[in-house]
């Protein structure tokens, strides 16, 4: 049988839908970080013994409720995305240059960003919103994006001139010379 303690933090997990840390959990849960810790520990144990499709993992950014990696494939079934490879490009762009102006992103990827951007937001990928600094909107990735494409989190190492050199290479590289 699983404890309160325990139970309560497995619905921290699930209602968080991401990975948190010892110290968040704990301050979700009301305890002190020793408990969450015991908890954590019940859980992983209690979902290694039953036949589950979700599991508790701990991840370099905490810990988190998932689905088991053996239902991934079930997971592209089920909800397949259907995105084109302008629009793909332009979610690319985006997560590399995270937030971008849309107008900063048009000047980038041409007018065909007007298309892309409501079905990426539609999808959940891409939040918008008006910038208070200029009449564009502000888009950057959301954490469905992160979460669909299995990536914890994009390097910023590059500066946003470098990544858009970057990212003109890779597209010269793979023959794609027109703007879509």
């Amino acid at each position: 049988m699983i404890t309160a303690t325990a139970t309560k933090i497995e619905a921290i997990l699930y209602l968080k839908g991401k990975p948190l840390s010892l110290g968040e959990i704990a301050e979700y849960a009301g305890c002190d970080r020793a408990t969450v810790k015991e908890g954590i520990i019940e859980l992983m144990d209690n979902y290694a013994h039953r036949d589950s499709a979700l599991e508790v993992v701990e991840t370099p950014d905490g810990y988190s409720l998932q689905l088991r990696s053996d239902f991934h494939d079930l997971v592209q079934t089920m909800i397949p995305v259907e995105l084109g490879v302008g629009a793909l490009r332009t979610l690319a762009a985006i997560a590399l240059n995270n937030p971008i102006l849309q107008s900063d992103l048009i000047n980038l990827r041409g007018s065909g960003v007007y298309q892309h951007v409501p079905e990426l937001v539609e999808l959940g990928f891409v939040r918008k919103r008006r910038d208070s600094d200029s009449r564009s909107y502000s888009l950057q990735v959301t954490p469905k994006f992160h979460q669909y494409f299995q990536i914890e989190e994009l390097p910023q190492i590059l500066s946003t001139n470098q990544k858009e050199e970057q990212l003109e290479l890779e597209l010269e590289l793979k023959g794609v010379g027109s703007r879509e």
